[in-house]
C-alpha cells in the first residue's frame, strides 16, 4: 500500500533554520514514513519521547495512527505515562487496561497483532530497552509488514550502555538477533536531560554517524530539546555534516523524582492548648 507524504509542520524559528537541509519534518520526511515504525534503544537513550512526538504531531496533522506501549525494560518513561493527553489528541494507545494498566505482556499481544493487521493506520511501536524489549518483537514477526516498516535506533551516548560507536554496534547486533527485524536507520538523540548544550549535541552526532558508517546504517535524524534547537551553531552544523532534520523535542514523560510532590493537607488543629 502506497502512503501519502504527511509533513508536520514543527518549524522554529531562529539560526538553525538556515542549514536545515532536509526541514523538519515527521511522516513524510525520514522519520515514520512508515505504516510501522519500530522504535528501539537503551533504556535512557529518548526512544519514548520520540516516538510519542511523532504519534502526536502525526495526528495533529490528520494521520490516523497508534502507539504501541511494549516498553517492558523501565517503568518510570513508559508512553502511558501520557495517556491522558494521547487520548485527548486522537491517538490510540494499546497498553494493558483496567486494573492491568501497569501490567506487562502477553496481555495486550492479540490487540498488537490487529493493529498491525489492520492497513488503514499508522502504528509506532515503543520497544523496551536495548534487546531484553526487543525480544518481544520476535513473537511478533509473523504479522509484520516486511515491505511496510522501519525500525529506528535511538542512540544517546550519554548513557552507560552506550559510552561509543563499538557498544552501539555491539546494541544494532544484538537487537537484530532477537527482534528478528533489521536496523533502518539512527536517530542520534544524546543528551543530558536538562544540563544538555549544543557540544553534547555535535559529540553525539559524531559518533552517532560514525556508527552509521560502521553498521551500513544512515543517521536519518538529530532530536534535540525545544530549548537548545535555536542554540546550535549553523556553521558548526553545516561543517559537521548534520545534513539529515534537526528536530526539536516537546518533553512530555518526565520521572517520578520531577514530579511535583502532592499536596500536603493537614486535618485537625496545629496546637491543643490544655
Amino acid at each position: 500500500m502506497s502512503w501519502p507524504s504527511v509533513v508536520v509542520d514543527v518549524s522554529l524559528e531562529g539560526p538553525i533554520d538556515a542549514v536545515r537541509r532536509a526541514g523538519m519534518r515527521w511522516g513524510g520526511g525520514r522519520l515514520f514514513e512508515r505504516r510501522v515504525t519500530l522504535v528501539v534503544g537503551h533504556f535512557g537513550s529518548g526512544k519514548t519521547e520520540i516516538a510519542l512526538n511523532g504519534a502526536l504531531r502525526l495526528a495533529d496533522s490528520g494521520v490516523s495512527v497508534t502507539l504501541v506501549d511494549l516498553d517492558v525494560v523501565k517503568p518510570y518513561f513508559r508512553s502511558r505515562s501520557a495517556r491522558t493527553m494521547l487520548s485527548e489528541r486522537g491517538v490510540e494507545l494499546i497498553i494493558p487496561s483496567g486494573e492491568n494498566v501497569f501490567a506487562d505482556l502477553p496481555i495486550i499481544v492479540p490487540r498488537i497483532r490487529g493493529a498491525l493487521r489492520d492497513g488503514e493506520q499508522r502504528v509506532i511501536i515503543d520497544v523496551g530497552g536495548d534487546d531484553t524489549g526487543a525480544r518481544v518483537l520476535g513473537s511478533l514477526a509473523d504479522v509484520m509488514p516486511t515491505d511496510d516498516i522501519e525500525c529506528l535506533l535511538v542512540l544517546n551516548f550519554r548513557r552507560p550502555g552506550t559510552r561509543d560507536a563499538e557498544d552501539a554496534l555491539e546494541m544494532i547486533r544484538r537487537i537484530e538477533i532477537v527482534s528478528r527485524v533489521r536496523v533502518s536507520g539512527l536517530v542520534s538523540n544524546t543528551h543530558l536531560m536538562d544540563e544538555t548544550t549544543p557540544a553534547v549535541v555535535e559529540e553525539g552526532f559524531r559518533l552517532a554517524a560514525e556508527t552509521g558508517r560502521r553498521a551500513g546504517v544512515p543517521v536519518v535524524a538529530v532530536t534535540v530539546p525545544g530549548e537548545v534547537a535555536d542554540r546550535l551553531d549553523p556553521e558548526a552544523v553545516a561543517l559537521g555534516g548534520m545534513s539529515c532534520p534537526i528536530i526539536p523535542l516537546e518533553r512530555i514523560v518526565k520521572p517520578p523524582f520531577e514530579l511535583a510532590p502532592p499536596e500536603r493537607r493537614i486535618r485537625g488543629p496545629l496546637f491543643v492548648l490544655s
